[in-house]
């Protein structure tokens, strides 16, 4: 599924680039609603995992790293990966990732195939990646 930038975001984004706002550390997080993300989200649209030992992820502002890839720009951070404890089993839809501060969404992505995590060791990736197109 296409990542999903909501409306709101898209201008938070903006005042951000333009010095309007302040830039803030993000928050990596795992969602286990089934939804497909929309232009309409909030934060509170999306349950956050909370169990088999899951945390979110802190992305750090400074750690992200910005380049051209086949003409566009590219802001990419390091994979992120969780690996889990033995429990009920949890459907892991997606991610979605907010600002660490304020705690507003940034964007979300679904999976193409949900994650189902059950057992000490089941892990799941994230690689964060934004890019700017011209088109």
């Amino acid at each position: 599924m296409p990542l999903v930038v909501p409306t709101a975001s898209e201008n938070q984004m903006l005042e951000t680039l333009l010095g309007i706002d302040t830039a803030e550390d993000l928050t990596l997080c795992l969602f286990v609603n089934n939804i497909t993300p929309a232009d309409t989200d909030v934060v509170g649209t999306y349950t956050e995992m909370s169990t088999l030992g899951y945390t979110n992820k802190t992305l750090a502002k400074a750690s992200w790293s910005v380049t051209q890839v086949s003409g566009k720009a590219e802001a990419s951070y390091a994979q992120q990966s969780w690996t889990f404890t033995s429990g009920t089993a949890v459907t892991v839809y997606g991610y979605f990732v907010k600002r660490a501060t304020t705690g507003d969404l940034w964007y979300a992505e679904r999976f193409t195939t949900p994650h189902t995590v059950q057992n000490t060791g089941d892990t799941i990736r994230v690689t964060p990646k934004l890019t700017l197109s011209k088109e």
